[in-house]
């Protein structure tokens, strides 16, 4: 009876376990770690295959597993940068042994260096541009294989096949539990989100907010703002929208931030009641904390249904407004509801390809 509980105890663990390694959000929290194992592993791997099979110098396997894996994280670089880094190294090995046999055909060491010299200035000049990984590695793995000219064919022939095993231990491993860019840029523009309706909803509120903390949160979402910034050439890879689209939804995001911030600083001024805020609002400008909860739960869950009901609460009430002459603390706050609302409205169109099917966000 024992064993039987300890075994269903044991199943329920492993359950839960690889419910949360397939959870995106679990990647998303964990992803340093996630990608340090799956290195970690690749790397183990490197050593079985070299060292079991005594493949002479095996280091170069490694070498080349770190280079193309190790600052490779999620999916959208990882197609991109991953098979660039491959071609840039393979074509470096190539180019490594053709430099051997040049300097066993002519003896000449001169020769060999103004080759290799030559080549390496080629490189230098295409790693300022679009090709720049692929020039760089080419010249880095050209000089592996090759050495100073005192290396032998079959030991660059050896290492030419190093730097192919660890370029393939690398691709297998780089797709082994892939944190996608499109959950990163999600989450953060969800916390970010929240964050505004907590901050918008204690001046609703009335509640008093401590200067130094205000700055700390307004810190904190710069940085997600920053952060969701670099995500959005992978992000455009991976959901197909055009990266015009999302640099407007990161506009509408910094302009969100920015209406926010200049609400806050601006109340003290305004009134001496900070209930009289939340008193005098309009409907419109009460309603802006629940968009904001809405839209941070669509996109951490994937409840798209949320945002489409925001959308034709939205049309319902265009037209006919006459709040907008309202000046002060109620101006900003319209504005800032002007913003939130075509957020939302720009967030349902592209619903379809940021909201990748099969999410099943991990709520550990």
């Amino acid at each position: 009876m024992a064993s039987s509980t300890s075994a269903s105890l044991r199943k329920g663990r492993a359950k839960r376990l690889w419910h949360g390694l397939m959870s995106p959000f679990f990647r998303y929290r964990h992803a340093k770690l996630i990608h340090a194992v799956r290195v970690a592993l690749g790397m183990a791997t490197s050593f079985l295959v070299t060292t079991g099979i005594d493949v002479p110098h095996g280091v170069w396997a490694s070498v080349s597993l770190i280079v193309v894996i190790g600052g490779l994280q999620h999916y959208g670089n990882i197609r991109k940068k991953a098979a660039e880094r491959a071609i840039g190294t393979a074509l470096g090995a190539a180019i490594g042994l053709a430099l051997i046999i040049v300097h066993m055909l002519f003896g000449s060491l001169m020769l060999f260096f103004l080759l290799m010299s030559a080549i390496a200035g080629a490189c230098a000049y295409y790693a300022i541009g679009k090709a720049g990984y692929v020039a760089l590695l080419t010249a880095i793995t050209m000089v592996i294989v090759a050495g100073h000219g005192d290396s032998p064919f079959d030991v660059g022939l050896w290492r030419t096949a190093n730097v192919l095993i660890g370029i393939a231990i690398a691709l297998a491993f780089s797709f082994v539990l892939p944190q996608y860019a499109t959950y990163s840029w999600r989450y953060r523009l969800a916390d970010n989100l929240r964050e505004c309706a907590r901050l918008y909803g204690a001046l609703l509120d009335g509640k008093p907010l401590i200067a130094e903390e205000t700055t700390r949160r307004f810190l904190v979402m710069s940085q997600r703002l920053v952060q969701s910034r670099a995500l959005m050439d992978s992000v455009a890879k991976e959901t197909g929208v055009p990266l015009a689209r999302l640099e407007e939804i990161q506009r509408l995001h910094r302009s969100i931030l920015a209406a926010l911030e200049m609400l806050v600083t601006s109340l003290p001024e305004a009134s001496r009641d900070r209930n009289g805020f939340a008193l005098d609002c309009t409907p419109r400008e009460l309603e802006a904390r629940h968009t904001l909860l809405q839209m941070a739960r669509a996109l951490r869950f994937g409840r798209v249904g949320l945002l489409y009901a925001g959308v034709d609460a939205m049309a319902k009430k265009e037209g006919g407004e006459g709040e907008s002459t309202q000046q002060g603390m109620h101006w900003l706050a319209m504005r800032f509801n002007e913003q939130v609302d075509r957020l939302r409205l720009r967030l349902s169109e592209i619903e379809r390809q940021w909201n990748i099917e099969g999410a099943r966000p991990f709520n550990g």
